[in-house]
């Protein structure tokens, strides 16, 4: 249980740590996706984090809360999400709040999935001297092209809330502060990993009740992750800023997917943060 202050209210997270509550272990925050993890679709309950993170040496914080909130400091309080300060809570409530209880190294990697995943790198942009590494899991990069502008109005939207209340009306100089592509070049010297599927449904997705959206859905949602991560990579790549981008041939929105990224993308975040 953390306590926000921005926000006025307790929060709670998972934490993974090895037996014994080590000092001087790094820590890995995972965010959850559109639901905040509040609807009980998260990390630890669909991705397997449980027994991939036994036995390493690491703090893994699964946060939840900040459902349809793009996980960013609104300008206003909304009437059907309340008072969002998720920026504010990422980078400096809950990490003081770990660094003190679990006595960690102080080094931070930061991954979010789906609709966490263009937010990840915007608070890793946000926050330079808190994060050495960030993942970005099958989201869309982006919020002032046409496609990263789209998926930051719909998500707040499909949770009932005014998107202008959270960074005003689209193409207020705040989309701009918070896109990941317009701002890549504050990444460099950070560890970058960027991954997607194809969007066409495959064996990594596993079961199709893994996939995120049910049987239709998971294949545009994927889809579009790929679009805006591939756009996210280009700019990157035109800065010349060292990244890896993990394209699979397919793969829908589906927890296999995720799980199987997140896999691969672990050896180097856990040389960027000493795990």
């Amino acid at each position: 249980h953390v306590r926000s202050t921005s926000m006025h209210r307790t929060l709670k997270a998972h934490v993974l740590h090895p037996p014994g509550r080590p000092g001087g272990l790094p820590t890995f925050y995972m965010l959850p996706g559109a639901g905040g993890a509040e609807d009980g679709i998260s990390w630890y309950n669909h991705g397997g984090v449980r027994q991939f993170f036994a036995g390493k040496r690491v703090n893994v914080v699964l946060p939840i809360g900040g459902r349809f909130s793009m996980m960013t400091d609104w300008q206003h309080d909304d009437p059907i999400l309340g008072r969002n300060k998720w920026q504010t809570y990422f980078t400096r409530e809950l990490p003081n709040a770990i660094d003190r209880t679990f006595r960690t190294s102080g080094a931070n990697a930061l991954g979010g999935v789906s609709m966490s995943a263009g937010p990840a790198l915007d608070l890793a942009i946000q926050a330079p001297n808190r994060f050495r590494a960030v993942a970005s899991y099958s989201g869309c990069p982006g919020t002032t092209d046409q496609l990263g502008s789209t998926a930051a109005t719909a998500i707040p939207l499909r949770g009932g809330a005014n998107p202008y209340n959270m960074w005003g009306p689209p193409g207020s100089p705040a989309w701009a502060r918070h896109d990941p592509v317009l701002n890549a070049g504050k990444l460099r010297g950070k560890t970058i990993f960027l991954s997607a599927g194809s969007g066409i449904p495959g064996p990594i997705d596993g079961s199709p009740l893994a996939i995120v959206g049910g049987f239709f859905g998971g294949d545009i949602l994927e889809g579009i992750s790929l679009a805006c991560t591939a756009n996210m990579s280009r700019k990157l790549k035109s800065l010349g800023i060292a990244h890896r981008f993990n394209v699979r041939p397919d793969g829908s929105h589906s927890w296999g997917l995720f799980s199987a990224d997140l896999r691969t993308s672990w050896p180097m975040i856990a040389r960027a943060i000493g795990a």
